[in-house]
């Protein structure tokens, strides 16, 4: 492993990801840290004062940590297309009380200026971003401050804009990852290309130090990344049942049950592709979603929410990668300083 990342106490090449909603808790991070990992927060979806408060929360264990942003990345949805999907599922959302066939565009950048703001004027040691390439100007600011800047790539394309726009370090994500990809194109899937392929191309384009992820989920694929020119690799799905993950109870029975067909990719949820375990919604909405973000995350939130709630695993987005089944229930600690 390379100095960006000895420098701040990490001692094994094996990092928590964020996994935005409530899986990556603020117990995840400690706990990836003080087993000499990184553990990232997950910016994504929460108000700048939760943040704020969950940073405090690791800032008292006194340990190195990174957060992570989705930058703003907005993808128009047709209005057209979004009052016929609204009606399509409102059968679903009726479920419980919701009402969807009337229900009108939203859309919102996640706080993204508050956020911004409060890493700039409170820093931490690790800032990284999802889902597009922030302003030079932010990333130079974040630098400014002493934070190491990451940004995630789907491609040799987003590497090499990435690097120019002075980043630190790349996360370099497969179509094998759970939840959301992290491409700056969403109309415009990644390919199925393999991490290492992924790796091999991404690096030689560019000189800066690379972090694998997508469908690390055994040693093995640890190894594989780490040979084919990966500084450290990043696991989410293999925590997700972790003691210190807040994954509802009925996501963790699911991504346990040898009943469930597989992870795919789909933007039923949210009009951005992620992959996510097939159920009953995905099923059946798949193939009618539009694109559309943040207007089908909007539209969707409160059924889901909804269905958390009752214990329904039929109506929820349960992001997960390919290799799922290798998530397991034991500490956080265990599962990161065995290598997964």
């Amino acid at each position: 492993m390379i100095a960006p990342f000895t420098d701040l106490g990490v001692e094994t090449p094996v990092f928590a990801a964020p996994m935005a909603g409530s899986p990556t808790t603020p117990e995840l991070v400690i706990a990836a840290a003080r087993a000499g990992s990184l553990g990232f927060l997950a910016g994504g979806y929460k108000s700048a004062a939760a943040l704020e408060t969950q940073i405090a929360q690791v800032r008292s264990a006194d340990v190195g940590f990174g957060i992570n942003l989705f930058a703003p990345a907005p993808v128009p949805v047709d209005p057209a297309a979004f009052r016929a999907f609204a009606r399509a599922i409102a059968p679903e959302a009726g479920a419980y009380g919701l009402d969807t066939a009337t229900a009108s565009i939203a859309e919102d950048d996640d706080q993204w200026a508050d956020k911004l703001d409060l890493l700039i004027s409170s820093p931490v040691p690790v800032v990284s971003f999802t889902f597009g390439l922030p302003e030079p100007a932010a990333i130079a600011a974040l630098r400014t401050t002493g934070s190491l800047v990451v940004q995630t790539v789907t491609s040799p394309a987003e590497a090499r804009a990435a690097a120019e726009a002075g980043v630190d370090v790349l996360v370099v994500q497969s179509s094998d990852a759970g939840g959301h990809s992290g491409t700056w194109s969403p109309r415009r899937p990644s390919p199925a290309v393999p991490l290492s392929e992924l790796l091999r191309a991404v690096g030689s384009e560019v000189s800066v130090p690379l972090v694998a992820a997508g469908g690390i989920t055994t040693p093995e694929a640890v190894t594989e990344a780490l040979s084919t020119g990966a500084a450290a690799v990043m696991v989410g799905t293999a925590l997700l049942r972790a003691d210190e993950a807040g994954t509802s109870t009925h996501c963790q029975a699911a991504l346990a049950d040898p009943a469930r067909r597989g992870a795919v990719v789909t933007r039923a949820f949210t009009g951005r592709p992620a992959r996510a375990l097939r159920n009953d919604f995905v099923d059946r909405y798949g193939d009618l979603a539009p694109y559309g973000y943040a207007a089908l995350h909007q539209l969707t939130s409160p059924m889901r929410r909804a269905a958390t709630a009752a214990n329904d695993a039929e109506r929820i987005n349960p992001w997960a990668e390919t290799g799922y089944r290798h998530a397991t229930t034991e500490p956080v600690g265990h599962r990161l300083a065995s290598g997964v």
